[in-house]
């Protein structure tokens, strides 16, 4: 069976240089580890970027788009696999159910969105797979920053922060990743009713 890793990432390839040598370093490392890649189906910014690397090194990229951005000619053509949805909320639970783990590159307000929902279902209890942001060059410093804080001020559980995986090495964030086992915890109590849930 193969292992796929999630990449979130920008639809722009952002004001560094860096952002697009991490990028292609990543995608480089899943072929290389026999690691597919799932996105969002884009050609543009570090998503294509990302995408072409893993398939320039003879890797497997399964992109999942929604219609209307396919009609938008912003999809990819070269992809292992293109699979079209009808919506961003069916987008974002078909990448998870394909997916293994998951990694945030830099990105926008998209890329927040989507990996701090992926922790949150990590945190409900609706997945039980490692969740990684490869912080290039400090970028993500100060969401880190805002995690941490919100631990302090009791909004965060410590066990729950421990979710985020954070490291600014590919390589050692794809081990990481592989290494990790979830704590067996819930955030709710006994006394939570079922109806929330």
């Amino acid at each position: 069976m193969t292992t796929r890793f999630c990449v979130f990432c920008g639809s722009s390839k952002g004001a560094r240089d860096a952002y697009t040598g991490q990028a292609r370093a990543l995608g480089k490392l899943f072929a290389n580890e026999g690691i597919g890649l799932v996105y969002g189906g884009g050609a543009v910014g570090l998503m294509g970027v990302i995408a072409d690397a893993v398939i320039y090194a003879g890797g497997e990229v399964i992109g999942v788009i929604p219609q209307a951005l396919s009609d938008a000619e912003i999809a990819h053509s070269g992809l292992t696999e293109l699979r079209i949805v009808s919506s961003m909320h069916e987008r974002k639970a078909m990448m998870a159910d394909l997916s293994d783990a998951f990694i945030a590159m830099p990105g926008g307000f998209g890329t927040f969105e989507e990996f701090c929902e992926i922790i949150t279902w990590s945190q409900l209890g609706i997945h039980r797979k490692a969740c990684g942001l490869l912080n290039v060059e400090g970028y993500y410093d100060s969401l880190l920053a805002l995690f941490d804080h919100s631990v302090a001020e009791g909004f965060i559980k410590p066990e729950h922060r421990s979710i985020v995986i954070a490291d600014d090495d590919p390589e050692r964030l794809i081990h990481r990743l592989k290494l990790f086992k979830p704590e067996q915890t819930t955030k709710w109590t006994k006394q939570t009713p079922r109806e929330w849930l």
